[in-house]
């Protein structure tokens, strides 16, 4: 009797929403930029900045067997950090690949709530059909549903929680394009892009890219909104707590000289006037 073979499979698990500390993303920073410092590797599709602004590196505790190669290094607290520049490979590849289906052919899933705002902005730019909150599971595979319906391709923010739409797409045969986190399995993801799946800013990032070259390939004569939109909030690229400190003590010691100058200058207003009255005094006695 054949022996089967078991997959090597690391157990996927929610986790919370990831976002780098403003000393990690400083030390981060100086890290990538070494190793691009050569001039051989640098990203393609935005600057190195936007993927640590955004915390699209950040992986998370759990490492699965195929996401092993892409982690740079882990944390002192144990989370994984994605080589930044392989992200920004993996997801221009992802973009060259889903470039070719025209916007009726593919469908994109995503049923987690960090993703929604750019999902949302994504499909009304380029009119790809969207599934967020709930994906019908067999609505692409059984003829029987009401709604059922037929496509090229489908993309998904998380093969875990998205696993109904992965399994139909497996089911027809057709194409998947996955974000996987470090804690997520790549089976049965045909084009892989590498990133924090969990944060709406990391999520924002890849869809507004995604955005701006799709629309380019197909002549979408849209106004792409800024990057701050599609992520809901304002980025900044934080500056350590040592710096926020110095500046802190900075601006607070500017204050003190500016107080002791003020009282200075009361005391000297103060002085003038005793002395203007003393004289004047001074002149009715003469009198």
């Amino acid at each position: 009797m054949p022996v089967k073979k078991k997959r090597n499979i690391v157990e996927e698990k929610e986790v919370e929403v990831v976002e780098d500390s403003a000393e990690s993303q400083a030390e981060t920073a100086k890290a990538m930029k070494e190793t691009a410092s050569s001039g051989k590797d640098q990203t393609s599709l935005t600057d190195i900045e936007d993927y640590i602004k955004t915390s699209s590196y950040l992986g998370t505790k759990v490492i699965t067997p195929g996401m092993r190669k892409y982690v740079y290094r882990r944390r002192m607290d144990g989370l994984a950090i994605l080589n930044t520049l392989i992200v920004d490979k993996k997801l221009a590849d992802a973009i060259n690949f889903i470039k070719q289906y025209d916007p009726k052919d593919w469908v994109l899933v995503c049923k987690r709530e960090a993703g929604w705002r750019a999902v949302k902005m994504f499909s009304e730019l380029t009119g790809v059909r969207i599934f967020t909150k709930k994906y019908p599971a067999g609505i692409i595979t059984n003829t029987q549903l009401p709604d059922f319906f037929e496509t090229k391709m489908i993309m998904i923010c998380d093969p875990w929680l998205d696993k109904n739409a992965l399994n139909d797409a497996k089911n027809v045969r057709i194409p998947v394009v996955g974000i996987c986190n470090t804690n997520n399995n790549t089976f049965d993801i045909d084009v892989l892009i590498i990133g924090n799946n969990h944060s709406n800013k990391s999520l924002g990032l890849f869809f507004w890219l995604l955005s701006r070259e799709y629309m380019k390939a197909h002549g979408i004569n849209k106004k792409l909104p800024s990057l701050e939109d599609f992520v809901g909030e304002k980025l900044v690229l934080e500056e350590p707590k040592k710096k926020r400190k110095e500046k802190v003590a900075e601006e607070k010691l500017k204050e003190a000289e500016i107080s002791i100058e003020e009282r200075f200058k009361k005391l000297a207003e103060q002085e003038a006037e005793g002395s203007s009255t003393k004289v004047g005094e001074g002149a009715k006695e003469g009198v």
